[in-house]
């Protein structure tokens, strides 16, 4: 009798939650500076006095960062990035296929069950982040320059700051507006991944391996980037503004709209689309390999024994 390969053994919950946990970490990593600059670019046109400085395109906010506020700013809440992906990304992403299963009512996944494990793993996901979300926009979006002092001087100032000036629902500022982009950007992201690698392997296209993965992420990642955009802006502004300057989300995203016109939720969609498409493509990549890996180390142990 012929043993199973890794390759034909479903992956535990287990091993899809720690292989999604480091290769979001992983992702993060890589592309933190592309998020800083799209932090950067959302909250553009909040501050319009003549000494603030303006951000031209990705490459140049990168590296205007890099030259007045130092390379290490850009990444700048990196250690609350990584929280964040630890606690939510290795969840939405590692209990999708498990929620997928549960919500599946025939033989074979439907589009509905992808979408409602999308947004079952997307709001568990945001509730528990939110707080290391709160503090990664913070740090990211604050300046040393121009005689202004920083509000925060590292990732736990920022919680021990936040939790007593605003209490403890400070650290779930802006948990709405994140909820409404992490459903976004789950059910577009996972679904549509999902539904790309597996019609280019139903069809033949490509075999299930990297080159699919990339193709599939790349398209995700951009879909993704397109329609969250708005949120995402709007997330990023009520997030990072001081107490009481926006009464609530509609009010901030009203006040960008007569303000800035409609152009103004499209801020930062460049380095939007090449942070989340890039992440997409790292994370995706490792996540396949890194539970094809485990799998396999567990199918030896197994055979040791």
């Amino acid at each position: 009798m012929v043993s199973p390969t890794a390759s034909d053994v479903p992956p535990t919950t287990a091993v899809k939650l720690a292989s999604a946990g480091v290769a979001a970490c992983v992702a993060d990593v890589i592309t933190f500076p592309l998020d800083t600059a799209k932090v950067r670019l959302q909250i553009q046109g909040e501050c319009r006095t003549p000494t603030a400085i303006r951000y031209k395109g990705v490459l140049g906010t990168i590296i205007t960062l890099a030259k007045t506020e130092g390379p290490v700013k850009l990444y700048s809440g990196l250690p609350a990035g990584l929280q964040r992906q630890i606690s939510s990304a290795s969840l939405r992403i590692g209990l999708y296929d498990t929620a997928q299963e549960f919500f599946t009512t025939g033989k074979e996944s439907s589009l509905g069950s992808k979408i409602s494990a999308g947004l079952a793993t997307g709001g568990v996901a945001v509730f528990i982040g939110q707080p290391t979300e709160v503090v990664k926009v913070r740090l990211q979006a604050q300046s040393h320059l121009h005689g202004l002092k920083p509000r925060y001087t590292g990732t736990y100032n920022a919680y021990r700051i936040i939790a007593t000036t605003e209490g403890l629902t400070g650290l779930w500022k802006g948990t709405t507006p994140n909820l409404a982009r992490s459903v976004i950007i789950n059910c577009t992201e996972l679904v549509t991944y999902d539904l790309m690698k597996e019609a280019l392997v139903k069809n033949q296209l490509l075999a299930d391996d990297v080159p699919c993965h990339i193709v599939s992420a790349v398209i995700a990642g951009f879909c993704t980037t397109v329609l969250s955009s708005p949120v995402d802006v709007v997330k990023t502004r009520f997030v990072n503004s001081a107490p009481g300057q926006y009464p609530s989300v509609p009010n901030c995203a009203m006040t960008m709209l007569t303000k800035e016109g409609p152009s103004a939720f499209f801020k930062g969609l460049v380095p939007s689309f090449l942070r989340l498409g890039s992440w997409n493509v790292i994370m995706f990549v490792c996540f396949e390999q890194l539970k094809r890996e485990l799998m396999k180390s567990r199918q030896t142990m197994d055979c040791a024994t």
